[in-house]
């Protein structure tokens, strides 16, 4: 909580969202009525790790979802070799600071990976969360081999009906899913859904099969996150997955939290200055009865940090 001694925060009303709109339309809207539970905590202004401290306690602290000797399991996107400052892997610091609070909340052990598309050293090297993990007492865990997985069964989806998925994650008991904000040449944008497809070994079904199904299927598998934390402080706006270079990221200083990936992929949606039902995976999602896409059903938690 140290950062926010150093920045008070402010939960935004009706009266003043006009004021700190920024230049999109999820903090435009009306705060929801009420005094919680949120469905989702919206933060901005800040840098990552003051922005995760503000959302998590509005959430109640990590107290909620991690009990003493828990395994948790974390998974950020780390599938590309590339620097923080090109923001196709989620931000360091914030996995970090994750890291660090699950401990505090008494965890057991921390274990953090991802299936990466570039060399699974490099990419955890390169992009800076290999060392931040460590440095926070957490676990890097390979996920380069098919022997790290486990054929599991998904009766109720429609294209994927079965998927080799990551031992850790399905043995955990807490699973969060950290995904970065970013465009995507195949499906418009990677969110929290298309993050899940880094705890499966073998994505060519997904692109051969229909992309957008498949990602809306991964709802369904047996571990769920019990958390999911959009990293938006840096976001790629072109070149997705993995952008060419830094000006393909700006700068925009949110993050997002909640339970329901579905409500959080749309209202992402909309901070990237995109319509929810332009994106497949979310509409399909919402058929499925997997989470909300209508947004004036999710109650959302407006928080901005004063500079």
């Amino acid at each position: 909580m140290n950062s926010i001694n150093r920045r008070r925060f402010i939960g935004t009303t009706a009266a003043s969202a006009a004021a700190i709109a920024w230049h999109n339309p999820l903090f435009a809207a009306p705060e929801a009525v009420g005094d919680g539970p949120w469905d989702i905590v919206a933060v901005r202004n800040g840098d990552p790790v003051a922005l995760f401290e503000a959302g998590i306690a509005a959430l109640g602290g990590m107290e909620t979802f991690v009990s003493k000797g828990q395994k948790v399991v974390i998974k950020p996107n780390i599938a590309w070799d590339k620097p923080p400052e090109i923001p196709a892997n989620t931000n360091p610091d914030l996995v970090a600071a994750i890291v660090r609070h699950c401990l505090k909340a008494g965890a057991g052990k921390v274990i953090v990976f991802d299936h990466t598309c570039h060399n699974w050293e490099r990419s955890y090297k390169t992009s800076g969360i290999a060392k931040a993990v460590v440095d926070a007492g957490g676990v890097m865990d390979p996920a380069n081999l098919e022997s790290h997985y486990q054929m599991v069964d998904l009766p109720k989806t429609k294209l994927l009906k079965s998927a080799l998925v990551h031992k850790e994650m399905l043995d955990c008991d807490v699973f969060i899913n950290v995904p970065v904000l970013k465009h995507h040449g195949g499906a418009k944008l990677s969110l929290c859904m298309k993050n899940l497809m880094g705890v499966v070994w073998d994505r060519r079904f997904f692109h051969n099969s229909g992309l957008d199904q498949c990602i809306a299927d991964l709802c369904f598998i047996p571990k769920k996150p019990d958390l999911n934390i959009i990293d938006a402080y840096r976001i790629l706006r072109k070149n997705g997955p993995q952008g060419r270079a830094k000006e393909d990221g700006e700068l925009a200083q949110y993050q997002m939290l909640g339970r329901d990936m579905v409500a959080l992929d749309a209202a992402a949606a909309k901070l990237f200055g995109m319509k929810p039902e332009e994106l497949g995976f979310i509409r399909f999602a919402g058929e499925m009865g997997a989470g909300e896409t209508n947004l004036e059903n999710v109650k959302i938690k407006r928080i901005t940090l004063e500079a």
